[in-house]
C-alpha cells in the first residue's frame, strides 16, 4: 500500500518539482535490465512533458482540461518509445492552489518484481500537478 501523505500548500516554490516512488513498489523488476521499469527514466519523461505543457502557465479552469489530456496522451507516446513490455496507466491531477490541501493515495496488488509505479509532482506559482504512472509487465 502507498500514500501520498503530504497535502499541496500554497508555500511550494515556484517550479519546484519533487518525484515520489512508492515505498516497497520502486523499480525492483527482474534483472534483464532492458526491461525493467526505471522509475528515475520514466520520472524524467513524466517531469519534462509537464514543463513543457504547463511551462509558466497561470492556473485557468477552462484549461485544465486539455492540459491534463495533452500531459496523459505525450506522456504514454513517451512511454511507448522506451520499447518495455509494459502495459501503462497514467493520471493526472492538476489543482488551483488556493490554501485548500489535496490528499489522494493508492493501493496496489500485483508482482512487485515485475511491475512498478512512480509520481511526479511539481509546483507551479498558481497550481500543482500531480501526474503517476503506473506499469503492468505485459
Amino acid at each position: 500500500v502507498a500514500f501520498w501523505p503530504k497535502p499541496l500548500s500554497r508555500t511550494s516554490p515556484s517550479a519546484l518539482a519533487r518525484w515520489v516512488t512508492a515505498p516497497g513498489i520502486e523499480a525492483t523488476m527482474d534483472d534483464e535490465g532492458e526491461n525493467e521499469f526505471v522509475s528515475e527514466q520514466v520520472n524524467e519523461i513524466v517531469k519534462n512533458v509537464i514543463t513543457k505543457t504547463l511551462g509558466a502557465a497561470q492556473y485557468n479552469k477552462d484549461r485544465v482540461n486539455a492540459w491534463s489530456t495533452q500531459i496523459v496522451d505525450e506522456t504514454l507516446k513517451e512511454l511507448a518509445k522506451l520499447n518495455k513490455p509494459f502495459k501503462y496507466v497514467v493520471t493526472s491531477i492538476i489543482m488551483q492552489k488556493n490554501g485548500t490541501p489535496l490528499h489522494t493515495g493508492l493501493s496496489l496488488y500485483w508482482d512487485t518484481k515485475t511491475d512498478g509505479v512512480t509520481c511526479v509532482q511539481v509546483g507551479l506559482d498558481s497550481m500543482d500537478c500531480i501526474t503517476t504512472v503506473f506499469a503492468a509487465m505485459i
